[in-house]
């Protein structure tokens, strides 16, 4: 199927809002990587188009001291699959990331 044909303007608008979309999602890294958020605070928001597009190996990768292997191992354990977005988190899978990061 091929993609449609974008006029001029749509292009723009499209661009503007991937941009858009891709700046929130680095202000939620950041918040996250800060402390001003928490897992909590995103697993609770998950409604938020932009929290809920997220991947959850991104927002683990945000949390302080969590990188990508650790990242990855928790997701193995927790049976998470790795291309799982945040909305797509069932309740178990909720509780799980939220006591394995409460255990500090």
């Amino acid at each position: 199927m091929p993609l449609p044909t974008l006029t001029d303007e749509q292009r723009k608008q499209a661009l503007e809002k991937a941009a858009e979309a891709r700046r929130k999602r680095a202000e939620l890294k950041a918040e996250l990587k800060s402390g001003k958020r928490t897992l909590k605070d995103l697993l609770a928001n998950t409604d938020d188009d932009t929290i809920g597009k997220m991947k959850v190996s991104t927002v683990l990768e945000s949390l302080p001291g969590v990188g990508k292997v650790r990242a990855t191992r928790i997701m193995e354990k927790l049976d998470i699959s790795a291309s799982r977005r945040m909305r797509g988190l069932g309740a178990k899978q909720r509780e799980a990331l939220l006591a394995e990061f409460s255990k500090k």
